[in-house]
């Protein structure tokens, strides 16, 4: 009896100087990771100048660019055209005149792993905005200048560090002389104008164990910040018929009462719409969304049209009333959905000329929420890589309506997450001179390449 115990105390031992060991080791590499990346900084930077720089010659000049440094990286590269058009949506819509009938190019690379370790799919988008006036930036667009630890150019935030990051993430693993346990999947795909790239990707087999989204976000905070919530998100118009008086007068003012104004039968829908929205505020929640802003879904009526600016005789024959809705994980599209319809409808049954004329939906888009839960595997292994790099406490930003971080999951049940460097001013908002952090570009690097080998074990 007493041996066996001497001999499970000897394995104990040993079993705790071999974990020790590789612990130890462990360390090491991910010093050896660092240390790396500092020293190739200049390099990595450069790779995000050479992106902005091919900005200017558009979407296959920038992609072939990621094309070549895919292949140098050792990935198997393949580049699709693919139209937008073609795609099959799971949970998410978008009204066939906002997705433009022209193929878009998506890069993709993917490098082995050196055993059964699980697989990581990473995405950014290189596309931007198009390129308007530059009059106002001072700072070249499409130089790549540095100045006062930022580095300036069209898109450079929106989203070309993040096609830079995951790309250098694998080349600093290479230089350290380490190799992820799982396949890694590096797919430079557009988002612009409902491209859907990933879409395209995840339809054409390009799946894996998990899935992190390179974006900086426009908070102003930087590596600290997680995208792992995104609300829900629908637009649509209603438009409501009128009818003008019937006189040959060309005033129709003293004859209003003898017409339809659908200004006014707007306005009693614009009513309903806002109780709607009160009573959903009281009765629909999300922890986290309630924590942050108070509320977890809104009803914005943020555009109405109807008749002319000179037209103040006249009787206007429609009126389009514009609104957005946000709501959270676990809601259905289609449930929504239908609770605003059949809030209008209430409104129509009640009145006698919108039940003759029943206002008209146009569905413009319309995304399902998703979540990755702080206490999942993906956000553990990035949350952790955030804090040993940034020596902060990282935190959800709930926020993100419709962010792309809901594609691989709704698609293809992938969780999702999402991360950027400090990044701001950006083209799609109207400003100029859009830049990323240096710094936090680096931190990023190394953020995801740690990322990559502790999800791979």
């Amino acid at each position: 009896m007493r041996k066996k115990s001497l001999y499970m105390v000897f394995c104990a031992g040993l079993l705790g100087i071999l974990c020790a060991h590789a612990f130890s080791q462990n360390e090491r590499d991910i010093e050896e990771l660092y240390r790396k990346i500092e020293i190739d900084k200049t390099r990595h930077i450069a790779f995000l100048q050479q992106l902005i720089q091919a900005q200017k010659g558009g979407e296959e000049t920038v992609q072939a660019l990621v094309a070549k440094r895919f292949e140098e990286l050792g990935c198997a590269v393949e580049t699709l055209s693919i139209k937008p058009t073609s795609l099959k949506f799971k949970y998410q819509f978008a009204a066939e005149d906002a997705i433009p009938d022209k193929k878009r190019i998506s890069v993709v690379g993917k490098y082995p792993g050196s055993g059964n370790g699980r697989s990581l799919l990473m995405f950014a988008h290189p596309d931007s905005e198009d390129v308007r006036s530059t009059e106002r930036w001072a700072h070249d667009p499409f130089a790549g200048e540095i100045d006062k630890g930022r580095i300036y150019g069209w898109g450079v935030a929106d989203d070309l560090s993040g096609v830079a990051v995951m790309t250098e993430a694998i080349s600093a693993l290479l230089a350290s002389g380490q190799t992820p346990g799982g396949d890694v999947i590096l797919c430079s795909t557009p988002a612009k104008k409902n491209a859907q790239g990933v879409i395209a990707l995840l339809s054409r087999g390009y799946v894996a164990d998990a899935s992190i989204y390179l974006h900086p976000a426009e908070s102003g905070v930087g590596m600290r910040e997680i995208k792992a919530i995104a609300s829900g998100l629908l637009q649509f118009r209603i438009i409501i018929r009128g009818q003008v008086p019937k006189t040959t007068e060309p005033g129709k003012t003293a004859f209003a009462h003898l017409g339809i104004n659908p200004i006014s039968k707007a306005d009693l829908i614009i009513q309903a719409l806002q109780k709607l929205d009160a009573t959903r505020g009281k009765n629909v929640h999300h922890k986290a969304l309630d924590d942050k802003v108070g509320r977890s879904t809104n009803l914005l009526i943020s555009y109405i049209s109807s008749g002319s600016a000179n037209g103040l005789t006249q009787v206007p024959e429609e009126c389009t009333i514009g609104a957005s809705l946000t709501f959270p994980p676990g809601e259905e599209l289609k449930t929504v959905m239908k609770e605003i319809e059949d809030c209008v409808a209430g409104v129509a049954d009640k009145d006698a000329w919108l039940k003759e004329h029943p206002p008209v939906f146009e569905w413009i888009f319309g995304s399902q929420g998703v979540e990755v839960p702080v206490d999942h595997p993906l956000y553990r292994t990035v949350s952790d890589a955030i804090r040993e790099v940034t020596g902060e406490e990282p935190f959800v930003n709930p926020l993100h309506s419709a962010s792309d971080i809901r594609n691989p999951h709704l698609f293809s049940g992938i969780p999702t997450v999402g991360y950027g460097p400090l990044g701001g001013d950006l083209s799609q908002n109207g400003n100029h001179d859009e830049w990323v952090d240096v710094a936090d570009y680096i931190r990023a690097i190394k953020i995801t390449a740690k990322a990559i080998l502790e999800w791979g074990k």
